[in-house]
């Protein structure tokens, strides 16, 4: 697996857990595929974090692309980065 800075791996992490971004756009920015993720995120969290974040992700129609209806052609929610 490859090494990723603290902030990479921050962002990896964030963008996991987001319900709305999918795994593919992961892979996108960071060539990461979603069973790399999976090994990140297992690696990454304590043991209840990860199982949580692994229920809350599988089969989540929306953490994967092709699983989404095909007019939502983004890879975020337009209101998850506001301007503070």
């Amino acid at each position: 697996m490859k090494k990723f800075n603290e902030s990479d791996l921050s962002r990896i992490i964030e963008m996991a857990w987001e319900d709305r971004t999918p795994f593919e756009a992961i892979e996108a920015q960071f060539n990461l595929s979603e069973t790399q993720v999976v090994r990140l995120m297992r690696n990454s969290l304590k043991g209840s974090s990860f199982r949580i974040w692994r229920k809350r992700a599988s089969g989540r129609a929306t953490k994967h692309q092709k699983l989404r209806r095909n007019d939502v052609i983004r890879a975020y929610c337009p209101t998850q980065y506001k301007n503070r």
